[in-house]
């Protein structure tokens, strides 16, 4: 009997090629003839799994997005049940910085398609709308922070919303070798401690 192909496993290992592509050589390089070399199969495989390039960017957009999600929910995860509001915010932070080569991958590749995305009005507003859902999770968790008692009542959530996503800008600055990934934590940790002056 021929060999069954996993069809989503074959796209995913498309699109970590181009992750790879991306972190190692750049966004200019992110063309299909690329990635197809560096996923070791055939330009052709490529394009039967993806008939565009901007195709192959939604997709391996996305699948960067579902990773660092799963990476939240194991750290959540062992955080304890409930887990603390602060833990659970320092947990989805750190993931969204270049800390571990996982998620410096993801990183490079949602700033690529940042990048992408001022050009292009199609990923503009997949990714307007991927970051619109991210930042309002964020806002729920401070919103109820807030309602419990954990967050002073005088913050607005939606102004401490946008400060703990400030704290995102620090990955240029760990990328190109500012600082160090150990001084970004400093930052996250002390900016939450602040946050969370209640002790509750």
């Amino acid at each position: 009997m021929p060999k069954q192909v996993d069809h989503r496993e074959r796209r995913e290992t498309i699109a970590r090629a181009l992750w790879r592509v991306v972190e190692q050589r750049g966004i200019a390089h992110a063309s299909v003839r690329e990635v197809a070399q560096e996923a070791g199969i055939s330009h052709g495989a490529v394009q039967h799994y993806f008939a565009t390039r901007e195709e192959l960017l939604v997709f391996a957009m996305d699948f960067a997005s579902e990773q660092t999600s799963l990476r939240v929910a194991d750290g959540v995860r062992e955080l304890g049940s409930p887990p603390h509001p602060r833990d659970m915010l320092r947990a989805m932070l750190t993931e969204m910085l270049p800390l571990r080569p996982d998620a410096r991958a993801t990183s490079r590749m949602s700033a690529a398609y940042v990048l992408e995305a001022l050009h292009n009005a199609n990923i503009h507003a997949r990714a307007r709308d991927g970051l619109t859902h991210g930042r309002d999770l964020i806002e729920q968790i401070v919103r109820q922070a807030i309602t419990d008692g954990h967050i002073s009542p005088d913050r607005d959530p939606a102004t401490e919303t946008n400060l703990l996503l400030a704290l995102t800008g620090l990955t240029p600055l760990i990328e190109l070798s500012v600082i160090e990934p150990q001084e970004a934590l400093t930052a996250v940790d002390q900016h939450l401690n602040r946050l969370f002056t209640n002790k509750t």
